[in-house]
């Protein structure tokens, strides 16, 4: 069954042009053109990933991306124009996974799509090749179920805070640069920059509710990046 990517976006060349490349790779596309609509096709059928342009009138990307995340974490890939760093670091602290700078070029948003349908977890449980269970104080992740769960909790993460977070649990107490991160998680290929992960980090750290003063799970090394704390004994 093919995948369904909504693109949502308030030029109607755009979201032609992606969707013409989206088909050509086996995608289904369902289109909109603003964000009362998007949220409206998103409930119709939900996608498996959304594209969504950040500058339209009326409700805009961020607004929608709040909205989605009160009750889903499907992967969600802003379209930016290339100056709106803040609007990027917006994006991203709200649950993004991934941002592409217009102009782009659709190949690469294609490939975008690709690689964050192959990352979550919850379409293809296959992909993580390491250590299935990862666990750590009260924290266990699960890489075939893609499933966090801290004092037995579920707790909600995208497949890019999960990925992530995957990343440094296997290896507690090693300090990961963030290019570091962003190369073990996303490739060295993605274009990305250290507030990316600075982004996502927050928001993972908020979702597990570490505190960021006196972190128990994931440590801030001032001037080098983050490391995943050795535990003590799971509770």
């Amino acid at each position: 069954m093919a995948y369904s990517i909504l693109v949502v976006d308030d030029e109607a060349k755009i979201v032609a042009l992606v969707k013409r490349y989206l088909e050509a790779s086996g995608f289904e596309v369902v289109e909109a053109f603003d964000g009362k609509a998007a949220l409206k096709a998103f409930h119709l059928r939900t996608p498996d990933c959304v594209v969504l342009d950040i500058n339209m009138p009326g409700l805009d990307g961020l607004s929608v991306a709040r909205e989605l995340r009160k009750d889903s974490n499907v992967p969600i890939i802003f379209l930016t124009a290339l100056a709106d760093e803040l609007d990027r670091i917006l994006g991203l602290e709200l649950g993004a996974d991934d941002y592409i700078t217009k102009p782009f070029s659709p190949r690469e948003l294609v490939a975008r799509v690709k690689a964050i349908l192959r990352r979550d977890g919850r379409n293809n449980p296959s992909i993580h090749s390491e250590a299935a269970v990862l666990a750590g104080g009260d924290i266990r992740l699960d890489t075939d179920r893609h499933e966090c769960l801290v004092k037995g909790q579920a707790i909600p993460l995208t497949s890019v805070q999960f990925d992530i977070l995957a990343f440094m649990m296997r290896k507690p107490g090693k300090v990961w640069s963030r290019q570091e991160i962003l190369d073990g998680t996303a490739g060295p290929a993605h274009e990305g920059y250290d507030r990316t992960i600075d982004a996502h980090v927050k928001n993972i750290r908020k979702a597990l509710g570490d505190d960021i003063e006196e972190p128990r799970y994931i440590e801030t090394v001032r001037g080098v990046g983050y490391r995943f704390k050795e535990q003590d004994r799971e509770a």
